[in-house]
């Protein structure tokens, strides 16, 4: 069985180390720990396949201001899939399909 250190020792032996080991220490961690940044749409956006978005979350959702999101809905780029009273909700294939048209 393998032996594994705890946080805190980890912690407490680089907090021991000289300042050059740790500043290499911290590049090497940086480099290698976050190599796997380029996800796709469906890890990070595939727990949403069938939900509905608010007009606001929409609207971050394709990185627009509010102001440009309503300027979509008017325009007809984007219509709602779901009206609840005064609230629009709208569906993520089609947020996702005026993304990759924009």
């Amino acid at each position: 069985m393998e032996q594994f250190m705890r946080a805190e020792e980890v912690f407490s032996q680089v907090q021991h180390m000289p300042e050059s080991e740790r500043v290499k220490f911290f590049s090497l961690v940086a480099r290698s720990a976050f190599q796997a940044d380029n996800f796709s749409h469906q890890d990070v956006f595939g727990h949403l396949k069938d939900e509905m978005f608010s007009a606001h979350d929409a609207a971050e959702y394709l990185e627009v201001s509010m102001p440009t999101f309503r300027r979509y809905v008017q325009s007809k780029k984007i219509v709602p899939a779901k009206v609840i009273g005064r609230s629009q909700l709208y569906s993520t294939s089609d947020l996702r399909g005026l993304k990759k048209s924009s």
